[in-house]
């Protein structure tokens, strides 16, 4: 219903005429008539309702239901009418979650109420709303999209009349697929040495927009060190060891050596380019400007009574955030352990089993990386810190949920901003997470490719509609 165009991460109406707050609870989405699903269905406030249902009904541990935790209810008085009854007034993020992966609508004619529904099902059903429609798919592999005539939305049409999407297993027969031509773009999966290498080459150009992702490790309160359900549970040695860790990581050499500058080190939960973003971790941590201190992480330790070495099971995935995610584990086990104060057990899984692991307390602390839902600086917040959090790692701060709950109901900007600046500070002492590296949205294309560089904005949307040749 809400969608940014390209080169703006502001929500604006795409599907819809208008959308609005008619009372601090009710958001109310008015929908262009007339508009239909590529299979020949109408489009109507039917459809948004049962999406919205569905996505709660459903609430999949890797989905996106948690960015819906303000929602009461969905109501559909007419067939162009929308209201969201939220459960917080003024909700500041709203109409920026419309904008997000838990907003698509989706045909009530094909698919679920209350279960995932399949790739055959959903291309079968000619399930489609947006630019292109799918012809043809073959699951990880290829997806092949053709421009949808129904569309009457905010991007217009797109700009080219059809699109092939090719899956790589490895980055290196991509970067090789992209000199010889044979693929027009590649986006986010290049290591830091493909990009380097390609930038000296003449048929092919490096486009870098605005970076909101960040990499980081996650700590199950439960199972990690001292945690709550070992055997030697203890909350103070277990926060001794999560901030040993913290003195001991140089991020910095990681960013250099590992990725070669296309990721920045991260003292912060919230990355650089967003309001309310500090660095409370450059302070509190290490040698107090960003880089490690193996005495001050000594001394974290003695002084809650922790034995060393600590042995740590991490584990990391070497699939789903790039192939240097290897090197960049095998730096921080060599950081930590040079420190002689941990014992480092790394392990690696493949994403399929991973994201499902990493949920069901498998692993006492392990890799993740984040690409917002939206642009604000709340999407590295509630998603993180709340109580029903998507990480599911047993950790719970009543004062952060609090301070997160009112931020986002804030309508003073500076009230907001200084909010968002204490969640930070707060979250810096218990770290329940512990942010490494934020990157930058690299795209390679052909040189005969135009609009690679318009769709690089701070909605982090690749608009495939965009390009063409």
């Amino acid at each position: 219903m809400l969608n940014s165009a390209a080169g703006s991460a502001d929500p604006k109406p795409d599907i819809a005429e208008s959308a609005d707050f008619t009372s601090p609870t009710e958001y109310t989405v008015k929908l262009k008539a007339g508009l239909k699903w590529a299979n020949g269905s109408e489009l109507d406030s039917k459809d948004v309702k049962f999406s919205f249902d569905r996505q709660l009904k459903i609430n999949d541990v890797n989905g996106p239901a948690t960015l819906l935790a303000n929602l009461d209810s969905v109501e559909a008085p007419d067939a162009t009418t929308v209201v969201f009854k939220l459960k917080l007034g003024n909700d500041q993020t709203f109409p920026q979650v419309l904008t997000s992966p838990v907003g698509p609508i989706v045909d009530d004619s094909v698919f679920s109420a209350d279960a995932i529904t399949t790739d055959e099902d959903i291309i079968k059903g000619k399930a489609f709303g947006g630019q292109f429609t799918i012809d043809s798919f073959k699951k990880n592999e290829l997806i092949a999209f053709n421009k949808n005539p129904e569309y009457k939305g905010l991007l217009g049409p797109a700009k080219s009349d059809s699109v092939t999407m090719k899956y790589y297993a490895d980055s290196n027969n991509m970067k090789l697929d992209v000199q010889k031509g044979n693929i027009d773009v590649a986006w986010r999966s290049l290591t830091a040495t493909d990009i380097e290498s390609l930038k000296s080459d003449k048929n092919v150009k490096v486009d870098i927009g605005p970076g909101g992702e960040i990499r980081y490790i996650v700590f199950n309160f439960d199972t990690m060190p001292f945690g709550a359900k070992t055997a030697d549970a203890d909350a103070a040695k277990s926060l001794a060891v999560r901030q040993a860790m913290a003195d001991s990581i140089d991020r910095a050499k990681i960013a250099d050596q590992v990725y070669k500058g296309t990721y920045l080190p991260l003292y912060s939960y919230v990355p650089a380019g967003f309001t309310g973003a500090i660095e409370p971790l450059k302070a509190d941590y290490g040698d107090g400007n960003g880089g490690p201190d193996v005495a001050k992480a000594t001394k974290a330790l003695a002084d809650a009574g922790v034995q060393t070495p600590v042995t740590l099971d991490l584990q990391y995935n070497p699939d789903h955030y790039g192939s240097s995610s290897g090197d960049e584990y095998a730096a921080i086990k060599a950081q930590l352990e040079a420190t002689k104060l941990f014992t480092v057990n790394l392990q690696s899984t493949e994403w399929v089993s991973y994201s499902k692991q990493r949920t069901a307390d498998a692993y006492p602390m392990y890799q993740l990386g984040w690409f917002p839902d939206y642009s604000d600086a709340d999407n590295y917040l509630t998603p993180f810190f709340s109580t029903d959090n998507f990480l599911k790692n047993h950790y719970s701060n009543t004062a952060v949920q609090d301070m997160i709950t009112e931020q986002l109901t804030m309508n003073d900007p500076a009230k907001r901003t200084q909010l968002i600046e204490d969640i930070q500070t707060a979250e810096a002492k218990d770290l329940s997470t512990l942010p490494l590296l934020q990157g930058a949205q690299v795209a390679v294309s052909n040189v005969k490719v135009n609009g690679t560089k318009d769709t690089l904005d701070a909605s982090f949307k690749f608009r495939l509609g965009v390009l063409s040749k």
